[in-house]
Formats: C-alpha cells, structure tokens, sequence
C-alpha cells in the first residue's frame, strides 16, 4: 500500500536512541536543550522550547500571552481540532473564520475582520499543508487592532519564514509530519521574557531542572507559577536532532514531488484543483486537491485503496464537529465547506519515486471515470 504519509526512520535514529538509554539521562537534558538550539537556528530565530505536543505548545502560548476566559480568539477551521481545541484549554472562545478561497484554504483576511469584536484579543493562522500566510497582512491586521497573533506551523517545520510571522510559532513532530519524534512540539516567541514563561510553565512552574540541580547550576527549586507537564525528553529530542538534519532535503524533495504531481494532474485530470499554485514559501506537508463538485469522494478513495493508493481528507471543518456545534451554534463558513466537502489528500512522502507520483495519477484518472459513470448509471434509473 503507498502511503499517504511515512515517517522515514533508520540506523542513525536507532544509534541515537541507544546512546541516550546507555548514558542513563532520558529527561530533560542535554539533547533536548540541544534540540532547542538547533531547531531555532535552523530557522533563523534565537531561541526555542520543546514542549510534549504541538498542542501542548499552543496551549502554553496562548496562557503566556494573557489569554483567557472572556477573551475571543479567530481562528480556522480548516485545520486539525487541536487549534481549536487549545482556545478552549485557555478558557478563551474560537471565532470560526472561512478560507480566502478554494485555491488557496488559509484564513480570510476579510472574513476575520468581520468576525473581529471588542473581545477579540488574538488570531491563530495555521500553515495549512505547509503554505505561509503572507506575513505583511497579519501582521498589519494584528497591529491595527492589538491582536496577539499566533502561528500554528505544525505542517510547516523548514519552510522559509515558518513560525516566525507574529507573536509565537508552533510547531508538531507528530509521526505524519515532515520530521517526527513520534510525539513532540517546538515553540518559538518574540519576547524573551514570554519565551521564558513558557519554558516553566512547561515544568510544573519550577524555577529549575533536576539536570541543573545536579549539575550544580542550581541548589533548589521554587514553584512561582502554575505549570504543566508538557516537557519533551531525551529520547525525542535525540531521535528530532537526526531527522533535523534530513529535514532540508526530505522538503526539497517534497517539493520535486509535489512539482511533478502539479504538472501530472493538469494534463492528465484537468478538473481537479490543486491548491497554493503561486504559494511563496511551503514545506509542501500534504498533498490536497478538490475533486469537481459532482464526483463521489468515496467511490473514489475506494478504488484507489482497491488500486493499493491510501488517500486521506484534511479535514472535516472544525466547526461542524458537535462539540463545537453545540458550543459555537450557527456557524456558516461557505468556502471551507466547500473545500471540505471536495477535498481529497494524495501520498505524499520523501520516499515516494517519480514513477509512483504517475501511477496515484493514472489511478486517479481511472477512479474519477468510474465515479463519473456510476453517476450517470444511478440519475438514469432515477428517471
């Protein structure tokens, strides 16, 4: 089966386990601060905290910023629940804003203004697939209204510029992401001192590590916040400093991949739509195209399994889920609906030949011609 997603692990991952359960150490240490420094300056920003999840780290964010209970945040809902779910977390409140558009699934400018209340104190944008926000926009929109603006990069890690657009960056090592530590997150701040807050909250609030105490950095601790245990340990860290240093040629060939899925797919399937065509800056995460409106996506994610082709949907809007049905009642975004409704996820992943980008296509071909006469068949027999 070729896989929509494959984390790609060996030998060098393994020898770095290994060395980190013979050196007795596996919280906390020195690999995780060295994973911090390499992370940060692999993407250009001076400093980083690695945190248990993606979503752990968009919890803290928000906590260092001052958000809170009574406080509105715009966020997505063409993203996965976790960016929503981490407003929540806060005791703040998700403001559901729809897409710029079918081909290009990142929030709407417009639409945030016209969801923006007096009690909207921050923006969430998410790096969908691996493509940026244009930076310039936000962070226009934020200064205008004094809006902490939040990134959630998690399909982004190596991209030019990711993370680094607002106030704080967020980043997942999820096993399906471009580099893994199977579990894990990355969070980067403007303000050192927010940064900071982070780091203890991460560690129950305490003022020192057990490293630093044995190490003779520190006597004691002192408790002087409210924390956490959203810390990442040595194993992680080990495994997230090998994959860091693949990370530049997985997304180059990433992109290669995705170039020639673009070039495939408008001769071969003109009717399916292919996102972020003039994206600046991408990581190119994820594979998404919109099938035309009449196709069965079903029917063809069926016969592309039958094919031996796995194919995902990124993702159900947020908004309809009934959680947030139940606690954000009457939310309409049209576009991301749309989107949502034709949206289907291709095999995308470093250890992908060219020959199996032409073979997902030509199933693809052959999936929406079968799609196509089942549709048929079914509105004769209607009639």
């Amino acid at each position: 089966m070729l896989l929509v997603a494959e984390p790609t692990l060996g030998e060098e991952e393994k020898a770095a386990l290994a060395a980190v359960i013979d050196s007795g150490w596996i919280t906390m240490g020195d690999r995780v601060a060295a994973f911090e420094k390499a992370f940060a300056a692999a993407h250009g920003v001076d400093d980083a905290v690695a945190v248990g999840s993606c979503t752990a780290g968009l919890h803290l964010v928000l906590e260092s910023l001052g958000i809170g209970p009574g406080d509105e945040v715009l966020v997505p809902a063409m993203t996965f629940v976790a960016t929503a779910n981490a407003v929540l977390h806060a005791g703040a409140t998700p403001v559901f804003v729809d897409i710029d558009a079918l081909d290009r699934p990142l929030m709407s400018l417009t639409d945030a203004e016209a969801k923006r209340t007096a009690r909207t104190k921050a923006v969430i944008l998410v790096d969908y697939a691996g493509a940026l926000p244009d930076p310039d926009v936000w962070r226009a929109f934020a200064a205008a209204h004094n809006l902490r603006l939040i990134e959630d990069a998690a399909h982004a890690a190596g991209a030019e510029g990711a993370g680094a657009i607002g106030d704080a960056g967020v980043f997942s090592f999820y096993g399906n992401k471009n580099m893994t530590t199977a579990e894990g997150g990355m969070v980067f701040a403007r303000d050192p001192d927010v940064l900071e807050r982070i780091r203890r909250l991460r560690g129950h609030g305490m003022t020192s590590s057990t490293r630093q105490r044995l190490t003779g950095h520190a006597q004691g601790y002192d408790v002087t916040m409210l924390g956490y245990n959203h810390r990442m340990d040595e194993l992680r860290a080990a495994v997230g400093l090998v994959q860091l240093g693949k990370l530049p040629a997985w997304n180059a060939r990433r992109r290669a991949l995705t170039e020639l899925y673009r070039e495939r797919l408008r001769s071969e399937c003109p009717d399916v739509l292919m996102p972020f065509a003039d994206a600046q800056a991408s990581s190119n995460h994820i594979l998404p195209v919109l099938l035309p409106p009449e196709i069965d996506r079903e029917a063809v994610m069926d016969a592309l399994r039958a094919d031996g082709i796995q194919t995902s949907v990124h993702y159900a809007p947020v908004h309809l889920f009934t959680l947030y049905r139940e606690r954000c009642p009457g939310v309409a975004l049209p576009l991301t609906e749309a989107f949502a409704r034709r949206e289907l996820t291709l095999p995308l992943h470093p250890r992908m030949e060219d020959a199996q980008v032409e073979t997902v296509v030509q199933a693809l071909v052959r999936a929406l011609s079968r799609a196509d006469v089942r549709g048929v068949a079914e509105l004769e027999g209607s009639e």
